[in-house]
């Protein structure tokens, strides 16, 4: 029976309950289509350092997220993003701000370079929802605006950009998510601006 022992716990040791790593395709939020904002007569003489929205765990994730009843969330098997959602928007406010030439440079919060203002904000949603048996892509995001040395709330504002998908497919999801991307980052672009140019 002692013989046996030895056997047994390496057979137990090689068997494991927990589930083998996934395989998941990656997808990169596809490629900014439009940069259709108001461009100001003169960049505003300063930098704008964009910051990683706050978010929720659930949202703060790679997953692909999609709602396909009201208040619950799931998201689509074998696939993920490329980052986390909250940097892709991040990135994406990032690229629009910069088409705008509104500033004499925009900058991430990755790094140490001194900024005039501040974009902030809570990415609220990044998914796929289901309505009327329809799928429609919502980015939506609280942005507030800081600035001076104290960085102080200049502004503070609700967006959300909205675009039915195609199909019900992940590629489908994909794509509607980079437009309804799109349209937040022209808002919110355009939000900022007006508000410099008042303050």
């Amino acid at each position: 029976m002692k013989m046996l022992l030895p056997v047994f716990f390496g057979l137990l040791a090689s068997c494991s309950i927990l589930p083998e790593s996934e395989e998941l395709r990656v997808y990169q939020l596809p490629h900014l289509t439009h940069t259709d904002v108001p461009v100001p007569a003169a960049p505003l003489k300063d930098t704008l350092r964009v910051s990683r929205p706050q978010a929720s765990p659930l949202i703060d994730g790679t997953r692909i997220l999609v709602a396909p009843e009201p208040e619950r969330l799931s998201a689509y098997p074998g696939v993920r993003w490329s980052n986390h959602a909250p940097i892709l928007l991040r990135d994406r406010l990032m690229e629009q701000l910069r088409a705008s030439e509104a500033f004499d440079a925009v900058v991430s919060d990755q790094m140490r370079a001194l900024a005039g203002f501040e974009l902030a904000g809570e990415l609220q949603a990044f998914q796929i929802e289901y309505r009327q048996d329809q799928p429609v892509a919502v980015v939506r995001m609280q942005a507030t605006l800081l600035g001076g040395g104290k960085r102080l709330v200049l502004a503070s504002q609700k967006f959300q950009g909205e675009v039915a998908a195609d199909g019900r497919s992940v590629e489908a999801a994909v794509a509607a998510l980079g437009r309804a991307s799109d349209e937040l980052a022209r808002q919110v672009t355009a939000w900022v601006i007006a508000r410099l140019r008042t303050s």
